[in-house]
C-alpha cells in the first residue's frame, strides 16, 4: 500500500469512527497515529467522555478482533494472560486463552490493577506474547493496546511504574465535547433502541497489516532527525526533569512522526509533523522533580518550552 492509499484509508476510517465518536478530529488522528506507529495508545479523561467507545469503534472500523479487561485491585496475571486448565479425559493440562488474546486490546482503568497484573500486560506489550507456566504464547497480529485511566478517584489505585508508561506510543485525553457536539450526542440517543451507535468496518486484518507498513516508506532528512535528538535531549537537562525522554522514546517520536505524515498523505516528514505529535508522544514519557510536582508543573508546558528552545531545522 502506498502513501496515497494509506492516507485516503485513514481518512475513511477517521470518517467512521468519527460518525461514532463525538470528539475532535486531531484526537482521533492521535489514536491513528499511535495504531499506524504499531504501538499502543493511554487514554486519560474522567469518566463519561467516550474512552470505551473510542476503543471498540477503532477496533470495529479496522476490522479486527476486539477484547475488554476491566482491571480491578483483585485481578490476577492469568485473569489477562490465561492459564492451563486440567483436562481429566486425557490427564493434560491444555492452555486456555485470556483475554489478551486478541488485535485490539482495550485495558480499562489500567492503574487499578497490582503491579503483578500490570507486568503480565507488560510482556504482551513489549513482545507481542505471554508466558504462563513457562511456556510461550504468541500474541495475534496486529495487536496493540488501548488502556485508559481516570485522573480523579485515585483511591485503589497504583500508579503504572515509569517502563510501562514509557512502552505506550502516545497518551492523550478525548476532553469534553462543545455544546454542539453534546447536542449532536443528544440527537444521536434520541429514538435509538440500541444504547451504542453502530459503526462499519472499513478495513480487515490483513489491509491494516499493510497500512501499518506505510509509514517504512516516508523519508526522514538529516536534519530532522537531529532535531527530533536535540528535543528529547533537552528534556534530559531540563531543571524541572528528573528523567527526561529516554532513547526509546526518541525512536517512538521517529515512528509516530512518520505515521503522522502518512495520515497528511506525504512522502516526507516535515518540522510541523514533529511539533504535532511532540506533545503526545513526549510528555507522558517525562518524570518530574519533587520540587516540580510542589509548585504543580504540567509536563505538557516542559514539552511547549523545550520546542520553543530548540531551533527548527529549515527543509526545502
Amino acid at each position: 500500500m502506498d502513501i496515497d492509499q494509506a492516507s485516503e484509508t485513514c481518512s475513511r476510517v477517521l470518517d467512521t469512527i468519527s460518525g461514532a465518536v463525538i470528539a475532535e478530529r486531531s484526537f482521533l488522528e492521535t489514536v491513528l497515529t499511535g495504531v499506524l506507529a504499531r504501538g499502543h495508545v493511554l487514554l486519560e479523561d474522567v469518566p463519561g467522555t467516550g474512552k470505551t467507545l473510542t476503543a471498540r469503534s477503532v477496533a470495529t472500523a479496522l476490522g479486527l478482533s476486539f477484547s475488554r479487561i476491566q482491571f480491578t485491585p483483585d485481578l490476577l496475571p492469568a485473569d489477562v494472560t490465561g492459564t492451563n486448565i486440567y483436562d481429566e479425559r486425557d490427564r493434560s493440562f491444555e492452555f486456555s486463552p485470556g483475554p489478551v488474546f486478541a488485535n485490539v486490546v482495550l485495558a480499562d482503568e489500567i492503574n487499578r490493577a497490582p503491579p503483578k497484573t500490570q507486568a503480565a500486560l507488560l510482556e504482551a506489550m513489549e513482545e507481542g506474547q505471554v508466558t504462563v507456566d513457562g511456556e510461550t504464547h504468541q500474541l495475534p497480529k496486529p495487536f496493540f493496546v488501548i488502556a485508559t485511566q481516570n485522573p480523579v478517584e485515585q483511591e485503589g489505585t497504583f500508579t503504572l511504574p515509569e517502563a510501562q508508561v514509557d512502552r505506550f506510543v502516545v497518551k492523550s485525553a478525548i476532553g469534553y465535547p462543545d455544546l454542539d457536539g453534546e447536542v449532536e450526542l443528544l440527537r444521536r440517543r434520541a429514538g435509538r433502541e440500541e444504547q451504542s451507535p453502530s459503526i462499519e468496518r472499513v478495513l480487515d486484518r490483513e489491509s491494516v497489516v499493510a497500512i501499518r507498513r506505510a509509514p517504512e516508506q516516508v523519508r526522514v532528512d538529516d536534519d530532522l532527525l537531529r532535531y527530533m535528538a536535540e528535543l528529547t535531549r533537552e528534556t534530559r537537562t531540563d531543571r524541572r526533569v528528573r528523567v527526561g525522554v529516554s532513547p526509546r522514546g526518541t525512536q517512538r517520536l521517529f515512528e509516530a512522526t512518520r505515521a503522522r505524515a502518512v495520515i497528511e498523505g506525504r512522502t516526507f516528514v516535515t518540522p510541523d509533523d514533529v511539533k504535532r505529535v511532540a506533545q503526545s508522544v513526549l510528555a507522558h514519557r517525562l518524570v518530574l522533580t519533587p520540587d516540580a510536582r510542589v509548585e504543580d508543573v504540567q509536563k505538557a508546558d516542559v514539552i511547549a518550552e523545550v520546542l520553543d528552545r530548540v531551533s527548527v531545522p529549515t527543509v526545502d
